[in-house]
């Protein structure tokens, strides 16, 4: 159980200002720019991403990897942008299917307390010249699956390929992936997810990714 731990821990670490800015859409409401899930691709993330950047930069707590804080922004301004069903679906990959109701329910929320965990201390890193610039959309507007591509640049460091996965829904666009890079959330999951069920079954998992949000 720590083995899997440490290594998805470990290597998401690696990734996580981009991760966090992919999946984390915080911003005080009077601030806060309007997110169409119905516009195209580009400027349904380009609201999220800039939205997110202006309220890091303005809460001294989060910047500081406050988890309470962190999950309260989450809660209210990510999750409405974000189907955590399906992410946590595809990283368990066939396991899902034998899951039952109440597996599947503890696993989504486990996922979702244990990537918002992992990511905290990403938000350190965000400062004045934190900046996040999209490339040109070039898939097919009427497609109901996109990819929409980001550089973020932080200063003093080099610059990091952010790519996102969106699902058109009957609400509009949701985020379900992200790639940093070229390591993909969901894949780099899937692969730790499954040795754990093999070694422990589901319930196992649940009680792994439960047992890291409690430290």
């Amino acid at each position: 159980m720590h083995t899997f731990l440490s290594a998805t821990s470990s290597r998401l670490r690696g990734i996580a200002l981009g991760a966090v800015l992919g999946l984390i859409a915080v911003v005080p409401a009077q601030a806060q720019r309007a997110v169409d899930p119905k516009a195209e691709p580009n400027a349904f993330m380009e609201a999220i991403a800039n939205n997110m950047l202006d309220a890091i930069k303005a809460d001294e707590r989060a910047r500081q990897g406050d988890v309470a804080a962190i999950t309260t922004l989450v809660e209210q301004y990510a999750m409405p942008y974000v189907d955590m069903d399906k992410t946590t679906r595809l990283s368990a990959g066939r396991y899902w299917r034998q899951a039952s109701p109440q597996q599947k329910a503890a696993l989504i929320g486990a996922f979702k307390g244990t990537l918002i965990r992992t990511y905290s201390g990403a938000f350190t890193k965000v400062d004045s010249g934190s900046r996040i610039d999209f490339q040109p959309f070039r898939g097919d507007p009427g497609a109901d699956d996109a990819v929409v591509r980001s550089t973020v640049t932080q200063p003093n460091s080099p610059a990091v390929g952010v790519d996102y996965r969106l699902e058109r829904t009957d609400a509009g666009w949701k985020i379900y992936d992200l790639g940093v890079e070229g390591i993909w959330l969901i894949q780099n999951y899937r692969n730790q997810f499954a040795q754990q069920i093999n070694s422990s079954g589901i319930d196992g998992l649940i009680k792994a990714l439960s047992t890291q949000n409690r430290r």
